[in-house]
C-alpha cells in the first residue's frame, strides 16, 4: 500500500472515532495493522475479553513472528488458564491447556510441563512461583504491564504505537478545501451554491439549469492542482480575498476577526456554546460573500451556533484566489485517537496522611517538581508549606504587611480597623522557584523558595481594592509574569521581577472571580470569569477582550485546561445553589460536554481540578466526585474516610499520583495511588505509618528550587523566560563558582555533633557467609529492600536474604535479624567471567533490573546477564579489551544500557537487537560512573580524570563538561574514582571522590557545595545519598562513617569503627563500598576489605541518626553563592 494511502486509513480512522463508529475503528485498525490501539487492548485485557484480545493482536502478529510475540501470547493464555483454575473450572482449564497452551510445548517442554502440573493442585498458589498471584483484577493490572512492554520492545509494533498528530477533523478539512477549489473551477459561480452530495464534483448550474463539465477529476489521492494554477477570485466579481487568518486559539470565539496581528475587539457578541434564545445573546455572522455553506443532516444545528470565518488555518490557503470555506462541521480534538486507558483504580484513593492546619483551608497547590511539598493557604491568612515525606511543616509565614506605609490611604485605613485577611489563591511558579498568594486586602504577596524552609520575602503588591480574588503565573513574551484580578473588576498583569504592573484589562462590570492564563504555540491569552457569570478573553495587547459570554448558569466559575493544554473544562456554582462542570469546544466556543451529579449547595461554591488528561474532580456532597473527561456520568466517588466539608477544597499533585482534600476539623487528607505511596515511603524518614497525623517541627529540605539560591531574582526571571511555559524543570541556571568559608562561627552554626563510638550505641549485624572471603567490590540492596547483592573482587556475587516472620513482619532488610546467604537448589554460583588480567586490577561493575530479576555484571570479562532467581547466566557479550567498568539500565527502557569502558568511552548498548547504537567519546580516562536522570533527559559520565560530562539522551550530544574543584593547598591524584548519583529531584547530583564530596545541579553542571574531610582521616571510599536524599552516608579508609545532612553538607553523625567492627590491632578493615536501603532512610550496608557485608541502623529509640545541624542563615542577600565546607570548621 502507497504511503498516501496509508495516510488516508489514518484519516479515516480518526474520521470514525469522531464519529463515534467504535467497533468500525478497532476493525480497520486490525485489518489494516498500521495503527495499534493500546488503550483499547488495555479495555479488553482488563475485562478479560481473551478472545477479542487474541483477534485484535492477530492484525499486527502471530505466534511464531518472534519471541516477543511468543511470550505476549503466551502470558496472555497463561492468565485465562490461571483464571480458569482460581474458578475451579477445571474442563475450562484443560480446554486451554489443550488448545491454546499446547503449542508452547515445542519451545520449552519444561514448562509446560509445570504449567500442566497445576491442574494437580487444589490451589496453584500452592507453586512457589505462583505463591504471590493474588485476585484477578491485580493479576490481569500486573500482566498488562508487561505486555505493554513487550509490545513496546517488538519490532513488528514500531511506529504503530502511535496515532499521527493530526489536527482534528482532518478528512472533512480537506473536502472543505476540494469542495473551495472545485467552485473557484465553476465558469459560472453562483453566490451562495446549493451541494448536495460528495459523490460527484461541484460544479454550479448555469443559468438555463444544465450542468457545466467540471474541470477536476482527480481521485481523492490523486495529484493535487496548486493552489496558484485556479484563476485569481477577483475574477469572479462578486467574491473578495479571504482576509488572512489569526493564529490563535481564540479564532474559534470570534465572530468578526480582524486582519491585524492583535484584532480589536468585535462589534458583535461573541460566542462561547449554542445560544440561549431568551438572552438573545448570540447571533449568527453572515456569511461571507462565497462561502459555501454545505448543509448536512445537521445543518439545522450548526446554523444556531456562530461559525468563524477565517479561523482555521487549515482551511486557508497562502494564495488569496483561495477562498476559505467551512463546509462540514469540525469536531473538537481534545479525545485524540489512540488516548491511552487508565483505570479508576490509579486514582489517589488510601488516605495516608492527615495534616492539622488549625484553620480553614482555602487554596492548595503541589509544587511542580519537587511533588510532595505542599502549599496551603487558609482563612487566618497563613501560609503554610508541608514536605510530605518527612511528615513535616516546614516553613509559615502569617498575613503581614511588609511596607504599610507605602500603602494607599485606603488600605492603611482599612487594615487600621481590621489586621486580618483570609487568603484566596496560593500558586506556583512553573519552575517552583517563586509562589504567590493573593489576600482579601488587596495585596499579593511574592515569595522566593530556595529550597526546604528557605522562604524569602520577593515582592509586595498593592494589586486591586479591595479583595483579591485569583492570581496565577503566565510567560507573555517569555517573561515570567503575575496574572491577578479583584474585587475592583479589574485583570492585572505583573512583572514576577520587579513588581510593575504591565497590563490592566478592564471590562467586567462584576468582581472578577477567576483567571486563567494560558498559550498555544506562540499566542499568549488570559481567561477571565466575574461574578455575575461572564466569560472574557484577553491577548496581551490592552485592546479589549475577545470573547463575552455566559458561563452556564451563570455561575461564580473557574477555568482549568488539561494536563496536556488540549482541553478546557469550567466549573463554577450560581447564586441559586446550582454547580455546573462542562468541557468547552475551543475551536466553536461552545459547550462540548456538560458532566451530571453535582449536587445542590446553600453555600460554598464547588472547587474542580484535572488530573492525568483524563479524570475530573470535584468537591461535592462532603465527597470527591471523579468524572472520566470522555463520560458525563460520574466515574466514582471518594470518601477519604469521611469528615469531608460539604465543597472541600482538592488539589491533584502534577503526576496525579497524590491528592490533598479539605477537611471539617480544618485539616487536610492526603490521599494516594500505589505510585503515591511508594513517592511517600521512598520520601520519609522514618517508618510509613497510613493516616499518621503529621507533626511540625521545622526542617531544612532539599529540593530543586534551591538550584536557584545562588542566582539574583534578574537571573531566575531570565532562566524562567528560556521555558516554554510548561512545567518542566528545565530552567537555565548562571554559573556559580563556590567559596570557601572559613568562619570562625561556623562550628557554633554546625550544632552537636553525635558520635558513636560503642557497638550499644547502634543497630548492626554482619552478614552470614560461608563462600570465599575476598574484598567486596560493589554492594547495593534490591528494589525491593528484602535482600543484598555484594560482588566481591573473585567476580562471585552473594544474595543475602531476610525471610518473613514473626521478628520481621515486613520481610525487609533489618539490623535486628540475621538474613540467610541464599543459593538456588542448583548449588551454582553467579560468577562473573575473568579476564587474563590480574583480578586485583580489573574494576568490577554490576547493575541490577527495576524489577530484581536480572543483573548485569562484569569484572573485567565479558559482561554476563543473570537470572536472580535461578542464578543461571544467561547470555554474556562484549569481551574486552576493553572492559566495561561501569554499567548502568536505561530509567525508561531497560534494554537500553549504558556501559562505561576502560578505555573512557561509553557505548548505547542496545540488549534486544544486540548492537551498540552509538559510542560517546570526552574522557581521557577510564569511566567510573554513569546516573540518568529521568526528569532531565540526561546521562552524566564521570571519569578517572576527575571530569564530569552530561549527554543529551535524546541524541547523546555532550552538552557540558567540568573538572573536579579543590581547594588551594589540597593536591589532586592523577587517577581516582570519580562516582555520581542523582538526588530524587533528578537536578542535584552528588559526586563523590577520594578528595571530596559535592553537589552539582544539571544540566549545566554547577558545583553548588562542596564538602572536603580531614586528610588525617584517610581517603574517601564511597558514599551515597539515603533513599530520601536527605542524608549522605560517606566512609572512609580509616573505616569512620560520616553522616551529613543532604541540603547543606553539614556534618551531623559520625560512627566509629569500632561500633561495627571487633577490635583486633592485627587487621586493618574498613569500608569499600556503601549503599543506602531503599525506603529506610536511616538504614545502609557497609562492604568491607575482608568480605565482610555489614548492615547498620540508629537504635530503635532514637529513629534516626544525630541531629540536624541548624538551617544556614538565610538572611544574606538572594545572590549568596552555594558554600563549599571543611570539616575542620565542623567539629
Amino acid at each position: 500500500m502507497s504511503s498516501l494511502s496509508r495516510e488516508l486509513v489514518f484519516l479515516i480512522l480518526q474520521f470514525l472515532d469522531e464519529e463515534k463508529f467504535k467497533e468500525t475503528v478497532h476493525r480497520l485498525e486490525q485489518e489494516s495493522g498500521f495503527y495499534f490501539n493500546l488503550r483499547y487492548f488495555e479495555e479488553l485485557v482488563t475485562n478479560g475479553e481473551w478472545d477479542e484480545v487474541e483477534k485484535y493482536l492477530s492484525g499486527f502478529t502471530k505466534v511464531d513472528d518472534n519471541r516477543y510475540s511468543m511470550k505476549i501470547f503466551f502470558e496472555i493464555r497463561k492468565q485465562k488458564y490461571l483464571e480458569a483454575l482460581d474458578k475451579r473450572d477445571r474442563a475450562k482449564a484443560v480446554e486451554i491447556l489443550v488448545k491454546d497452551l499446547k503449542v508452547f510445548a515445542t519451545f520449552n517442554e519444561d514448562l509446560f510441563k509445570e504449567i500442566t502440573q497445576l491442574l494437580t493442585l487444589e490451589n496453584f498458589r500452592d507453586n512457589e512461583q505462583l505463591s504471590k498471584y493474588g485476585d484477578t483484577k491485580t493479576a490481569r493490572g500486573i500482566m498488562l504491564g508487561e505486555l505493554k512492554k513487550l509490545i513496546e520492545a517488538n519490532p513488528l509494533f514500531r511506529e504503530k504505537l502511535q496515532f499521527p498528530a493530526l489536527k482534528s477533523s482532518r478528512l472533512r478539512t480537506l473536502i472543505n478545501q476540494s469542495l473551495n477549489w472545485q467552485h473557484q473551477l465553476c465558469k459560472n459561480p453562483r453566490q451562495n451554491p446549493d451541494i448536495k452530495t460528495l459523490f460527484v464534483d461541484h460544479t454550479c448550474n448555469l443559468p438555463n439549469g444544465a450542468r457545466a463539465p467540471s474541470p477536476v477529476t482527480n481521485p481523492l489521492m490523486g495529484s493535487v492542482p496548486k493552489a496558484a494554477g485556479f484563476p485569481p477570485l477577483s475574477a469572479h466579481g462578486p467574491f473578495q480575498p479571504a482576509p488572512g487568518a489569526i493564529p490563535t486559539p481564540l479564532a474559534g470565539w470570534m465572530a468578526n476577526p480582524s486582519s491585524m496581528p492583535h484584532p480589536s475587539a468585535s462589534a458583535g457578541p461573541m460566542g462561547l456554546a449554542v445560544p440561549n434564545s431568551a438572552a438573545g445573546i448570540l447571533k449568527r455572522p453572515k456569511t461571507p460573500p462565497g462561502a459555501l455553506e454545505y448543509q448536512t443532516a445537521d445543518s439545522e444545528h450548526i446554523v444556531k451556533r456562530p461559525r468563524p470565518f477565517g479561523a482555521s488555518d487549515e482551511a486557508l490557503s497562502n494564495s488569496a484566489g483561495n477562498l476559505p470555506v467551512n463546509i462540514l462541521p469540525v469536531a473538537y480534538p481534545g479525545h485524540a485517537h489512540g488516548h491511552n486507558a487508565l483505570s479508576p483504580d490509579e486514582l489517589p484513593k488510601a488516605v495516608v496522611a492527615t495534616l492539622s492546619q488549625g484553620a480553614p483551608v482555602m487554596s492548595m497547590d503541589f509544587h511542580p517538581v519537587q511533588q510532595i511539598l505542599l502549599l496551603v493557604g487558609t482563612a487566618v491568612g497563613a501560609v503554610f508549606l508541608w514536605e510530605l515525606g518527612a511528615r513535616e511543616r516546614i516553613a509559615v509565614k502569617g498575613f503581614e504587611v511588609w511596607k504599610i506605609e507605602v500603602c494607599s490611604k485606603a488600605l492603611q485605613a482599612s487594615l487600621s480597623a481590621d489586621y486580618t485577611a483570609s487568603v484566596n489563591r496560593v500558586a506556583w511558579s512553573p519552575d517552583g522557584t517563586l509562589f504567590g498568594v493573593a489576600y482579601s486586602k488587596s495585596i499579593v504577596h511574592i515569595y522566593a523558595s530556595h529550597g526546604g524552609s528557605d522562604i524569602r520575602n520577593h515582592l509586595e503588591i498593592e494589586a486591586h481594592a479591595g479583595s483579591v480574588n485569583d492570581l496565577a503565573f503566565s510567560y507573555p513574551n517569555k517573561q515570567l509574569s503575575v496574572v491577578t484580578c479583584g474585587e475592583d473588576r479589574l485583570i492585572k498583569v505583573w512583572d514576577a521581577v520587579t513588581g510593575a504592573k504591565r497590563f490592566s484589562f478592564e471590562g467586567h462590570e462584576t468582581p472578577v472571580f477567576s483567571v486563567c492564563p494560558h498559550h498555544k504555540e506562540n499566542i499568549q491569552f488570559i481567561f477571565s470569569t466575574s461574578t455575575d457569570g461572564k466569560i472574557k478573553a484577553w491577548l496581551y495587547d490592552n485592546m479589549g477582550s475577545r470573547v463575552d459570554y455566559d458561563a452556564p448558569g451563570h455561575s461564580s466559575t473557574r477555568m482549568a485546561y488539561s494536563s496536556d493544554g488540549t482541553r478546557l473544562f469550567s466549573c463554577g456554582t450560581n447564586k441559586e445553589g446550582e454547580s455546573f462542570l462542562v468541557e468547552w469546544n475551543e475551536s466553536e466556543g461552545a459547550v462540548k460536554r456538560t458532566y451530571i451529579g453535582l449536587g445542590k449547595r446553600s453555600v460554598g461554591i464547588v472547587q474542580f481540578d484535572t488530573t492525568k488528561n483524563r479524570f475530573l474532580a470535584a468537591g461535592d456532597e462532603s465527597t470527591i466526585k471523579i468524572w472520566d473527561m470522555d463520560s458525563t456520568n460520574p466515574l466514582t466517588t471518594i470518601h477519604a474516610d469521611g469528615g469531608l466539608p460539604a465543597s472541600p477544597c482538592i488539589r491533584f499533585n502534577r503526576e496525579g499520583i497524590l491528592l490533598a482534600v479539605s477537611t471539617t476539623d480544618n485539616g487536610i487528607k492526603i490521599l494516594a495511588n500505589s505510585d503515591g505511596i511508594r513517592l511517600l515511603r521512598t520520601a520519609e524518614s522514618r517508618p510509613f505509618a497510613p493516616s499518621s497525623v503529621m507533626k511540625a517541627p521545622t526542617v531544612t529540605g532539599f529540593g530543586s528550587p534551591s538550584a536557584n539560591a545562588g542566582t539574583s531574582m534578574a537571573d531566575r526571571a531570565a532562566s524562567v523566560a528560556a521555558m516554554d511555559g510548561s512545567n518542566n524543570d528545565s530552567r537555565s541556571l548562571t554559573e556559580v563558582k563556590p567559596r570557601i568559608t572559613d568562619d570562625p562561627m561556623e562550628r557554633s552554626r554546625t550544632g552537636k555533633l553525635t558520635e558513636i563510638s560503642e557497638p550499644c550505641q547502634c543497630r548492626s549485624v554482619r552478614l552470614p557467609d560461608s563462600l570465599t572471603a575476598t574484598k567486596v567490590s560493589r554492594l547495593i540492596y534490591t528494589n525491593t529492600g528484602q535482600a543484598v547483592l555484594a560482588l566481591a573482587s573473585n567476580a562471585v556475587h552473594k544474595l543475602w536474604k531476610w525471610q518473613k516472620n514473626d521478628r520481621n513482619m515486613s520481610g525487609k532488610a533489618t539490623a535486628n535479624v540475621t538474613p540467610q546467604l541464599w543459593q538456588p537448589a542448583s548449588g551454582i554460583l553467579m560468577t562473573n567471567d575473568i579476564s587474563d588480567t590480574n583480578p586485583e586490577d580489573t574494576v568490577p561493575c554490576f547493575a541490577l533490573s527495576k524489577n530484581d530479576s536480572y543483573v548485569l555484571s562484569a569484572s573485567g570479562g565479558k559482561i554476563s546477564l543473570f537470572n536472580m532467581m535461578t542464578f543461571k547466566t544467561m547470555t554474556t557479550f562484549m569481551p574486552p579489551p576493553p572492559a566495561a567498568t561501569f554499567l548502568a539500565f536505561h530509567p525508561q527502557d531497560n534494554n537500553i544500557i549504558a556501559i562505561g569502558m576502560e578505555d573512557s568511552s561509553i557505548q548505547i548498548y542496545n540488549v534486544r537487537v544486540d548492537e551498540v547504537k552509538t559510542k560517546l567519546k570526552g574522557h581521557q580516562k577510564r569511566i567510573t560512573g554513569l546516573a540518568f536522570s529521568q526528569t532531565l533527559n540526561v546521562l552524566v559520565s564521570s571519569g578517572a580524570d576527575s571530569q564530569l560530562c552530561i549527554w543529551n539522551t535524546d541524541g547523546w550530544e555532550k552538552q557540558a563538561s567540568k573538572f573536579l574543584q579543590i581547594p588551594n593547598g589540597r593536591s589532586m591524584p592523577p587517577v581516582s574514582d570519580t562516582r555520581v548519583q542523582f538526588h530524587l529531584d533528578q537536578t542535584h547530583l552528588l559526586v563523590v571522590h577520594e578528595t571530596q564530596v559535592a553537589i552539582y545541579i544539571a544540566p549545566k553542571l554547577e558545583c553548588w557545595k562542596q564538602w572536603f574531610p580531614l586528610e588525617a582521616s584517610g581517603p574517601i571510599t564511597s558514599a551515597t545519598y539515603s533513599c530520601d536524599s536527605q542524608s549522605i552516608y560517606v566512609s572512609f579508609e580509616d573505616g569512620k562513617v560520616d553522616i551529613l545532612t543532604a541540603p547543606n553538607l553539614r556534618l551531623r553523625c559520625r560512627i566509629n569503627p569500632s561500633a561495627y567492627l571487633p577490635s583486633n590491632p592485627s587487621s586493618r578493615v574498613y569500608p569499600l563500598v556503601i549503599a543506602a536501603h531503599p525506603s529506610d532512610p536511616n538504614q545502609f550496608a557497609l562492604g568491607l576489605s575482608d568480605g565482610g557485608v555489614q548492615v547498620l541502623e540508629p537504635l530503635e529509640t532514637e529513629s534516626k541518626w544525630g541531629s540536624s545541624p541548624p538551617a544556614e542563615d538565610s538572611a544574606g542577600p538572594s545572590s549568596a553563592t552555594g558554600v563549599v565546607s571543611s570539616e575542620q570548621h565542623q567539629r
